[in-house]
């Protein structure tokens, strides 16, 4: 998702946030709501304890737009300025295809996912093997980097 979010036309503009409520399904596709899922992640009340947890959570950002909560979790060394979300684009489902590591017991891990999108008419597929660490001082998980396989 990174890069899509990155390679946009040299004019920025800021994407318009997308409404989620607190009782609406998460789009992260645990079955659980926003507010008990990825919600408390993105409202700060609460840290992803794994890197799948925080892999939901990015891609829900991704899908609410909330460019703040996905700079906040990349890591330093590879973190973006600032992202450029697309207006155009809607993230549809996620399946998360492998893991390993990234527990409560580990200091990495990987997440391999296939994210679902649509935008201008067209539907397509992005996978991404994503590598996570846990933050310095605090522990927290954050996003390093992925490798996009379509």
């Amino acid at each position: 998702m990174s890069r899509r979010a990155r390679n946009r036309s040299a004019t920025p503009r800021r994407a318009a946030a997308v409404a989620v409520r607190p009782a609406d399904p998460c789009p992260c596709g645990t079955g659980r709501t926003y507010g008990a899922c990825c919600g408390r992640f993105h409202a700060g009340s609460a840290e992803a304890a794994t890197a799948e947890q925080l892999m939901r959570s990015r891609y829900a950002a991704f899908a609410t737009r909330d460019a703040a909560y996905l700079l906040r979790t990349w890591h330093p060394r590879t973190r973006p300025a600032a992202l450029d979300l697309d207006d155009g684009m809607r993230w549809t489902g996620l399946e998360i295809t492998g893991t390993s590591e990234g527990s409560a017991f580990h200091a990495t891990g990987t997440v391999a996912f296939r994210a679902h999108w649509s935008a201008g008419g067209e539907t397509g597929v992005m996978a991404e093997h994503s590598r996570f660490t846990r933050a310095e001082g605090n522990g927290a998980w954050l996003y390093v980097d992925g490798d996009v396989r379509g």
